[in-house]
């Protein structure tokens, strides 16, 4: 079934520890929505990176529509529990949907001083 999940979500992300070039494991990240007419940032759902860096079923096909969203990962925490500290508390990566047909994969490359990011496939 986790398979069939990961293939279903439009929108995917996967975190990897590229200080150590391992997935980042165990890393809590949230998805939300802005609500155009209030400018507020809705919480759609949260979650915590597996085995393989990646958090799959973050958001069905119905539910991604146009708009702006952004995913905000817990750096600073996954960091403490290594043991290790960093200078960035958390990443948030804001991005626009203007065709939820498309599946949007947003990767985040992470070391304790430094990340990025990229619009994958």
């Amino acid at each position: 079934m986790g398979s069939s999940v990961k293939s279903s979500s439009p929108f995917t992300t996967h975190v990897l520890n590229t200080g150590d070039g391992v997935p980042a494991v165990r890393m809590a990240l949230s998805l939300h929505r802005l609500d155009p007419r209030t400018a507020i940032w809705n919480l759609i759902t949260i979650g915590n990176t597996d085995e393989d860096g990646r958090c799959p079923g973050l958001i069905t096909s119905d539910a991604f529509t146009p708009g702006m969203y952004k995913v905000r990962f817990e750096t600073g925490q996954y960091w403490e529990s290594l043991g290790l500290s960093s200078f960035y508390p958390y990443v948030e990566i804001v991005f626009s949907v203007s065709d939820a047909d498309q599946s949007c994969h947003v990767p985040l490359l992470v070391s304790r001083y430094s990340f990025s990011t990229y619009r994958g496939s």
